[in-house]
């Protein structure tokens, strides 16, 4: 958890940058970012000079080369724990016209993230905005993930909380139920294809580490967790850079963060690469077919780009991948024949296992689009037996613009514990995991009247692969206790002779 210091610190960083003409909250966190990078490298030098000094042999890597740069500055001045403690003027030259040019050098580097600083540029503005910000990041221990991963958490909440962007961030609390419902494994390869801030990688990685602990101490499953396990795509080199970082902070060594437009290329180094796919794709959009990758199409003729998507998580799995992916409502039972054939594709090539409804208000404010989540398994031969459906009516947070949370911060999220009825009004997410674990067993027993239930399969294909809940909900009706049919003649007679009597008394006196 971060200290109330840290987050002041960073609000008041933040509210710097907005007061010192940097309005674009991505633009904020992306400058952060290279700060954050310039310090890791900083870190790293000093680790090989330290395995030198100690070995009493040559450094094997010089990050920062001994010398001068192009410009007449020693190299060493580049470096995070010397231009740290340069006054604001001569830091703000140090790093606007040397440190920034020589981090574009550094695309030869094989790691994902010197990759993604090749076109970086310096936009903060003024001196003493940048020693306030160098000072920020001095005091984040680097060596404490928890605390590291925590405050670029807590930074990229303000892309969520800032508008427009919004959209590049699926609320943390539904990853988390993602990720616990898929349960990944020391083993998996890891794909988000619209991968944004790496939110799912993130969740993916702490998951692991929690689960798994032997994943960090077998050599080979290590080399694996930092080299082969997380993939993620996005066609915006900002998000790139944002996401990479997000992932570094939070101890992966060396993930592929990469450019990729998911729709448009052709995927031939891609198919059946992965055994988990973890994704919350773009909406509502639409391509021209001759923008589509062709090996899309022959999965799925359409210019939707949510069914393009679901098509394109079909090919990247590997037989026996799984998948959990959110889901607008409309690709559940939308009634355009490509709508219907990837329904019937998860339904009869693979194995649809469940279906969870979302409350309408879980993006907001960027978006009142209602929408689920579905999870499969890709087999190429079928499979789905029954399908689970769960309707969940409560995140934990209000459903407004405001999405305040519901509950106490202990209560909230997949793993609160010993929630009351009540409680449980307000956050269904426990819930959710917890019947998700009896999906094939007990869950098979529930009513249609409950708030979870399984459909089997010909019940699906009966209704033409119909995917939405309420079709199979039955509502409960509440028992009534009528009169009998001689007790209601009896009332609507005295009714009838209280009418007349009126009538008559009104006829007297108008006589």
């Amino acid at each position: 958890m971060l200290t109330g210091e840290l987050r002041n610190q960073v609000d008041s960083i933040w509210n710097a940058f907005w007061t010192g003409g940097i309005s674009n909250p991505l633009e904020v966190i992306e400058q952060i970012t290279y700060l954050l990078f310039l310090r890791r490298l900083d870190d790293l030098h000093t680790l090989e000079e330290r395995k030198s000094a100690t070995l009493k042999r040559p450094m094997e890597r010089h990050i920062f080369p001994e010398g001068k740069d192009p410009k007449g500055r020693p190299y060493a001045d580049l470096r995070w724990s010397r231009f740290k403690n340069f006054e604001a003027r001569d830091m703000f030259t140090v790093v606007g016209e040397h440190v920034f040019p020589f981090l574009r050098t550094l695309g030869g580097d094989d790691s994902t993230y010197a990759h993604h600083m090749k076109d970086a540029r310096f936009t903060i503005p003024k001196a003493e905005l940048l020693a306030k910000v160098v000072d920020l990041i001095d005091q984040v221990p680097m060596e404490d993930r928890d605390t590291k991963g925590d405050l670029y958490e807590y930074m990229l909440g303000k892309i969520a909380s800032a508008g427009q962007n919004g959209q590049f961030r699926t609320p943390r609390h539904l990853i988390q139920l993602m990720v616990e419902l898929m349960a990944p494994k020391p083993n998996d390869v890891v794909c988000d294809p619209a991968a944004g801030t790496c939110g799912f990688l993130v969740a993916v990685g702490e998951y692991l580490r929690q689960k798994h602990p032997e994943i960090l101490r077998d050599a080979k499953l290590k080399e694996h967790f930092h080299q082969r396990l997380f993939h993620g795509f996005d066609f915006d080199n900002t998000m790139l850079r944002i996401g990479s970082m997000n992932m570094l902070l939070h101890g992966v060594e060396n993930p592929e963060v990469v450019y990729r437009d998911s729709l448009s290329q052709d995927h031939a180094g891609e198919i059946e690469k992965y055994t988990l796919v973890l994704a919350n794709p773009p909406f509502a959009g639409s391509l021209d077919y001759e923008g589509t990758s062709k090996d899309l199409l022959e999965v799925v003729k359409t210019k939707k780009t949510e069914l393009l998507f679901l098509a394109f998580f079909l090919r990247l799995l590997k037989p026996g991948g799984r998948a959990a992916v959110i889901v607008p409502d409309g690709v559940l039972f939308g009634s355009s024949k490509a709508h219907k054939e990837l329904r019937r594709m998860l339904v009869e090539d693979q194995k649809l296992e469940a279906v969870i409804s979302l409350p309408g208000g879980v993006f907001r404010p960027y978006a009142g689009v209602s929408t689920g989540i579905l999870i499969f398994t890709k087999t190429n031969s079928g499979g789905t037996d029954h399908v689970w459906f769960y309707d969940m009516e409560a995140d934990g947070w209000s459903l407004d613009d405001k999405r305040n949370p519901l509950l106490p911060e202990e209560k909230l999220g997949v793993l609160a514990a010993g929630l009351t009825e009540a409680e449980h009004a307000k956050n269904n997410l426990p819930d959710v995991l917890t019947r998700w674990k009896a999906h094939t067993t007990a869950e098979r027993q529930r009513p249609r009247t409950a708030q979870s239930f399984c459909v089997p399969k010909a019940e699906l294909v009966a209704q033409g692969y119909d995917l939405s809940l309420n079709r199979y909900k039955e509502v409960v009706h509440e028992a009534v206790d009528h009169d009998t049919p001689a007790k209601i003649l009896a009332d609507l007679k005295m009714l009838e002779a209280d009418i007349q009597r009126g009538l008559a008394e009104l006829e007297g006196m108008l006589g």
